[in-house]
């Protein structure tokens, strides 16, 4: 393979490797986070209820809480393996950083082929093949919105932008942004039939 397309391929794998150790830490931020700052809040909206019992939404205000006591009970599911995805988002990273220093030894180097047998390419094709080996694919709702927000705003990804050259549609999410036009449409339909 020529060297060209061979460090493409090592910031496809990078991408690929440090997207899923994002997602890995946003289902663990998730699962760690979620659960108490969701009944603080509910609890607080609960006493405000008994000290306004004549508010005009209590019906509303108690769905909604019913509601979010019910997401946090189902992000509490992931309490029991909590520690395998922060374990396996650290081992992500560590796959990552030698992907990266692949990447930065073969631009470096005047080899201009990569043979299926060259070290490169088998170290590369190892570390993938761990890489696919150890990820858990059951990943929490809305993992991917903070993998993106962790990965793109919170990292160094300048290496790997160098081949993918990312616009901001990579960067925000198609789901994000649909979700984000059709809450303004349901917003905007609101106040007009209200």
């Amino acid at each position: 393979m020529k060297k060209d397309y061979f460090v493409r391929q090592l910031a496809e794998n990078g991408y690929n490797v440090i997207y899923g150790a994002k997602k890995h830490f946003s289902t663990y931020d998730m699962v760690i986070k979620m659960p108490g700052r969701i009944a603080f809040i509910t609890l607080s909206i609960g006493i405000w209820q008994i000290y306004k019992p004549g508010f005009l939404y209590n019906t509303e205000v108690s769905l909604a809480l019913i509601i979010a006591s019910i997401i946090a009970l189902t992000i509490s599911q992931y309490n029991s393996e909590k520690d395998r995805y922060r374990v396996i988002g650290n081992r992500l990273i560590q796959i990552h950083n030698e992907l990266r220093d692949l990447y930065y030894q073969a631009i470096s180097s005047n080899q201009e082929e990569y043979c299926n047998d060259s070290n490169e390419t088998v170290m590369m094709k190892k570390l993938m093949d761990e890489f696919y080996e150890i990820s858990i694919s059951k990943q929490i709702f809305v993992s991917d919105w903070i993998a993106h927000y962790k990965l793109f705003f919170q990292s160094q990804y300048e290496w790997i932008d160098e081949q993918k050259n990312f616009t901001w549609k990579d960067k925000i999410p198609l789901s994000f942004r649909i979700t984000v036009i059709g809450l303004l449409v349901f917003v905007i339909l609101l106040f007009i039939v209200l």
